[in-house]
Order: C-alpha cells, then sequence, then structure tokens
C-alpha cells in the first residue's frame, strides 16, 4: 500500500489563524490567503504551501480574507473596525474602508467590480471598486448579530448572508431586498460553495448540511457528535471537490474527516494546539 501522506506545515504566523480560503483556478495557478490574530495575511502557494507574502497595515487582529477571483486584489476585515484592499500581486495596501465595528468576512463579486464586507455592526457593506476609492457603500439591514459569511452566488447582484443570529440570508443587490431566509439550529460559521456553483457546504451549531443552490433543498445534513460532546459547534467545514468526503474543525483543536454519503467519521487528525477555526480543501484535491 502506498504511504499516506503526512500534513505539510506552513509556519509564519504568531497568533490564532482565523480563516483560510484557497482561490479559484487561475492562469498563475491556486493561491492560498489566510488571515490572522497577528493583524496579518499572509499568501501561499496553493500547491506547495510556500509563501509568497504578507499584508501588513492593520492595528487589530485579521479576522477574514478573500482573494478575487483572478486573484490579483486581496480584501482583509480586521478588529480594528476596518476593511483594507490590497494589490495581491505587489502587496501594496491601496485603500483603508473604516467600520463602526469589527468586521468579520468579505466576498468578491465574480467580475472583481464590486464587493461585500461585514461583521459585528450587524449589516453588509457593499462597495464599487473602480479607478477611484470605493464611495460610500450601499448598506443592507436585516441582521440581528454579527455577520460571519458573506459571498456572491451565480452573478454580481445575488449575495448570500449568514451568522450569528442563526439564519443565512438571500439578497437581491438591485433592489437591496432579501429573497429567502433560512433558518439554522446555531450560529452560522462557515459557508462553502463548490467551484461549479452548485452545492453549498454549511457548518452551523454542531452541524454541516449540504444544499442545493438550484432549489435551495437540504441535501444532507449530519450532527458531528464528537465536536458536540466536547461542548464546540463547528467553526468551519468544507467538501471535496470528488463529493466523496468532506472534513470540518471546531474548538477541540482536531479536524474530521467523513464520508459525504454517509457522515460515518473516516479520520481523525490532530496536531493543532488551539480551536480550528478554518478548513478548506484545495480545489487542486
Amino acid at each position: 500500500m502506498p504511504q499516506e501522506q503526512g500534513p505539510l506545515i506552513c509556519p509564519g504566523h504568531s497568533r490564532p489563524v482565523a480563516g483560510i480560503e484557497f482561490s479559484r483556478e487561475t492562469e498563475d495557478g491556486v493561491f492560498l490567503i489566510s488571515a490572522c490574530h497577528d493583524k496579518t495575511a499572509m499568501i501561499r502557494s496553493g500547491e506547495t504551501g510556500d509563501w509568497i507574502g504578507t499584508l501588513e497595515g492593520h492595528k487589530g487582529a485579521v479576522w477574514g480574507a478573500a482573494l478575487n477571483p483572478p486573484a490579483t486584489h486581496a480584501v482583509t476585515c480586521s478588529a480594528d473596525f476596518s476593511a483594507k484592499v490590497w494589490d495581491a500581486l505587489t502587496g501594496d495596501e491601496l485603500y483603508t474602508l473604516q467600520h463602526k465595528h469589527v468586521v468579520r468576512c468579505a466576498g468578491w463579486a465574480p467580475d472583481s467590480t464590486r464587493f461585500v464586507t461585514g461583521g459585528k455592526e450587524k449589516h453588509l457593506r457593499l462597495f464599487e471598486l473602480g479607478e477611484a476609492a470605493p464611495a460610500d457603500p450601499l448598506l443592507l439591514q436585516g441582521h440581528t448579530a454579527c455577520v460571519k459569511v458573506c459571498h456572491f452566488i451565480g452573478d454580481r447582484q445575488t449575495l448570500l448572508s449568514a451568522g450569528e443570529d442563526k439564519t443565512m440570508r438571500l439578497w437581491d443587490l438591485r433592489t437591496g431586498s432579501t429573497q429567502r431566509e433560512i433558518e439554522f439550529s446555531g450560529s452560522v460559521n462557515s459557508v462553502e460553495l463548490t467551484a461549479d456553483g452548485r452545492i453549498m457546504t454549511v457548518a452551523a451549531g454542531t452541524e454541516v448540511s449540504f444544499w442545493d443552490l438550484t432549489s435551495w433543498q437540504c441535501l444532507k445534513r449530519f450532527s458531528l457528535g464528537v465536536i458536540a460532546a466536547n461542548g464546540y459547534g463547528v467553526n468551519s467545514a468544507s467538501l471535496h471537490p470528488n463529493r466523496k468526503a468532506f472534513v470540518a474543525g471546531g474548538g477541540n483543536f482536531w479536524v474530521y474527516q467523513h464520508d459525504f454519503e454517509t457522515g460515518e467519521e473516516l479520520a481523525c487528525n490532530k496536531g493543532h494546539h488551539g480551536p480550528v477555526y478554518g478548513a478548506a480543501a484545495s480545489r487542486l484535491s
């Protein structure tokens, strides 16, 4: 039997890593961006884990970071009440966008012309990105607690958001109104979309669920008993591109691999020395 490959360690950060995200496939490959409480975000090769650059400038913990589709720009979200826009090729800071509370998440439109931020303000800010600094954003209000997730769905006019109020909202950006609202049993901590935009993976409370984005029907739902038994929720979950397995992590320091069809635990990966805030399967997996 072939020897099982061990984990690849990517050193560099000095505080808890709050989030990780792989880029889409670009002409230059796939990239990995990480957000950290050491006030920085780092960009690495998504294939080798090799360090490419560090985005430095925030005065508080960086809670979230997102690359645009071609991986030429990045947005970082911080506890210093700001989001920053960066040139991901040079590492130059382009804009600082002040908020009134901690910023937790950001998401790019498919055409990279706009992006959205969310956090403890309990609402979303939609920015248009042109040749000049982004103007006053459109505010999307409706959540009643911290917004932890925001993603564009399909095009630049449809947005998904979710958070600690245990709800997920689908927005029509042409009207600024909510099209759909889904309730969960606990805080929605992560939402991941497959590369083809057909399936959504949701980590909420002690459950991981999978949704068809055409019908908005729940395909599968699994309660992760081991994480629940330790008194923690699921912080993050990710579906493998082959759709045969998914991974999930929470507050008990371990990352679990599960069978996508049955939910059966396949493996438990140990080695972290703190809560697992982010888990992501590479698009090259």
